[in-house]
């Protein structure tokens, strides 16, 4: 092997074009594939720019023209040439119209056969891919996020600092407080039997940042959830996090339209349309069974809980009698293709969200075949029709239940299953959303009390606050998410600035005043000192970026990804550490026989 000696990169493979036509430059990189053609070789020359075939025959100097014939795949390169327009042009590679004639060549490292093609067509096995993930990350496919992830990150940055924000970073080592998913926890080695949390966002401490006077704070934070890992979501993630003084939630959401507006523009070339649509989240649950929804299709859930009042069917009587709902949605025209047995998966999908079952008529020409209508009066069965606008070749789907929330729900996902396999989705749609005032408080049956829907630091509506600690479950929040063709890209609220709002929403969620002052007290003496009202947000940076790109998996715009059980194949992290460090936190291990 060899060293570059003097030469030194010129140009980028990616970067030449027929406007570089004559000129000598030196290029490096891995060689994609070789090919020799007896008297004459082509070589791809890839870089993190893209690919340059170098070339060399009879007239290349005869040691360089005898190191080109032992280039294999993977060789690491320099070398020196001309740059001149190829006779066969290509439209495969950006740089289709050129290619380098070489005189000078320098291989830097020989590579074995990798255990894989480098290349975008192959079918790879997941796990093989991330085991080898360096080798994986030189195909262009998998390259191409991760270089479009810096360029997004230098865009934010810009937008946030020309709209006087500071940039701070915020510890990752914290305290531990209650609420949210499960805290990473790490061990204290100089104080023993003390842990630190890893952060699941740096929420606190940008709270405590307005308060401190610094009036907008950004930051692109590392933060971490302890949780079963579910598609699309990693251990470890990025997070926008911004936070901003003086606001209102109506300020926030232009100012982040703005943001979105110019990182689709100069990253995707694509002109969106602002301000963006808004949706309580009554509405989105009501119309679409999701405070996610994708609005890219139609089938909006229809409520037809009047009709049936006083039906004899007994599975809808039962559900009204106990104060429930019936939903209904229509599959316009999908008769030929939802025969019952395909219904019936879907009844499986709407169980699975809690749904007891899915009712069902399919009206075709021959006739209309249903699970329910033969319980039906002729009066049930044409309000039920004219609600839906039922015609010959739709298909009718229904959900009740006694809980209005589920049984949209349900249905909200047998709808999204029926968009994804009958391409009622436009894939090169980008339909933005911010869907609006969130309930504030969330019961859980496990824990049997109120939960904070976002966080315990949300500001109630001002309608609602009489109500916090009387009826939370009529209270909303002053809480908003972005949402883009179905998945949350991002979501924030306005926060209490008043103590004694603060104090009434700890009771609310069951805190006594000595497990409020022990887990957040740092925040409350704060708030004695004067709080600005204030309000932010975050976004999901892999999970935007995922979407910009239209990939299907998380994995693909992140360097080095988890895999299901939250492992890392390449390292092998996480991994058993020796007994002395161990003993040096004072721990000692007792896991299961």
């Amino acid at each position: 092997m060899e060293t570059m000696g003097s030469l030194r990169r010129t140009n980028y493979c990616g970067e030449v074009s027929m406007a570089n036509v004559g000129q000598q430059m030196t290029v490096c990189g891995s060689i994609a594939r070789a090919r020799d053609k007896g008297g004459i070789i082509f070589a791809d020359l890839r870089d993190t720019t893209g690919i340059l075939q170098l070339v060399f025959d009879e007239d290349t100097p005869r040691e360089v023209f005898a190191k080109a014939e032992s280039l294999k795949s993977e060789y690491v390169v320099i070398c020196r040439g001309l740059l001149r327009e190829r006779a066969a042009k290509t439209n495969k590679i950006a740089t289709g119209d050129v290619e380098l004639y070489v005189s000078e060549l320098r291989i830097l490292s020989e590579a074995q056969t990798p255990p894989f093609e480098i290349r975008d067509e192959v079918n790879v096995n997941d796990d093989l891919r991330l085991r080898y993930r360096y080798l994986d990350l030189r195909r262009p496919s998998m390259h191409e996020p991760i270089v479009l992830r810096s360029k997004i990150m230098q865009i934010i940055r810009n937008y946030f600092c020309e709209n006087h924000f500071t940039e701070i970073e915020t510890p990752t080592l914290i305290k531990s407080t209650p609420e949210g998913a499960r805290d990473y926890l790490v061990p204290s080695r100089v104080q023993p039997g003390h842990f630190y949390a890893l952060p699941q966002s740096p929420q606190l401490y940008k709270q405590i940042l307005m308060l401190s006077g610094f009036d907008r704070y950004f930051q692109i934070a590392r933060c971490y959830r302890d949780e079963e890992l579910r598609a699309n979501r990693q251990p470890e993630f990025t997070q926008v996090d911004e936070e901003l003084s003086f606001v209102d939630e109506n300020d926030i959401m232009t100012l982040n339209e703005g943001l979105l507006k110019r990182l689709w523009k100069e990253i995707l070339h694509v002109d969106i349309e602002t301000p963006f649509p808004r949706m309580p989240w009554d509405e989105a649950m009501g119309r679409y069974g999701s405070d996610k929804p994708d609005t890219r299709f139609g089938l909006e859930i229809v409520d037809v809980t009047d009709i049936f009042d006083g039906t004899g069917f007994k599975p809808f009587a039962a559900v009204l009698e106990a104060g429930g709902t019936i939903r209904a949605i229509n599959a316009r025209g999908l008769a030929d293709k939802l025969t019952r047995k395909h219904i019936d998966k879907l009844g499986e999908v709407a169980k699975t969200y809690g749904a007891k079952g899915l009712a069902f008529s399919r009206l075709t020409a021959d006739g209309t075949a249903s699970s329910f209508e033969k319980f039906l009066t002729e009066e049930e069965k044409a309000a039920l029709y004219q609600a839906l606008d039922a015609r010959t070749g739709d298909v009718l789907l229904l959900v009740s239940d006694a809980n209005w929330v589920k049984a949209c729900t349900a249905l909200g996902q047998v709808r999204l299953e029926i968009g994804r396999k009958y391409g009622l989705i436009d894939p090169d749609q980008f339909n933005f959303l911010w869907v609006v005032d969130f309930p504030l408080f969330e019961y859980s049956e496990t824990e049997g009390r109120w939960m904070a829907m976002h966080h315990p630091f949300t500001m109630p509506k001002a309608e609602d606050i009489d109500k916090v600690e009387s009826d939370p479950g009529a209270c909303h929040a002053v809480a908003y998410d972005i949402v883009l063709n179905g998945e949350e890209m991002g979501g924030g609220s306005m926060r209490i600035n008043d103590p004694a709002l603060q104090d009434r929403m700890f009771k609310a969620l069951g805190f006594t005043e000595e497990k409020a002052r022990a887990s957040f007290g740092f925040l409350m003496d704060a708030y004695k000192y004067g709080a600005p009202p204030h309000g932010g947000m975050a976004y999901g940076l892999d999970r935007m970026l995922m979407l910009m790109l239209k990939r299907d998996s998380i994995r693909d715009v992140i360097a080095f990804p988890k895999v299901q059980n939250a492992g890392e194949p390449m390292t092998g992290a996480p991994d058993v550490v020796d007994d002395q460090q161990l003993k040096d936190l004072s721990i000692a291990l007792t896991l299961p026989e």
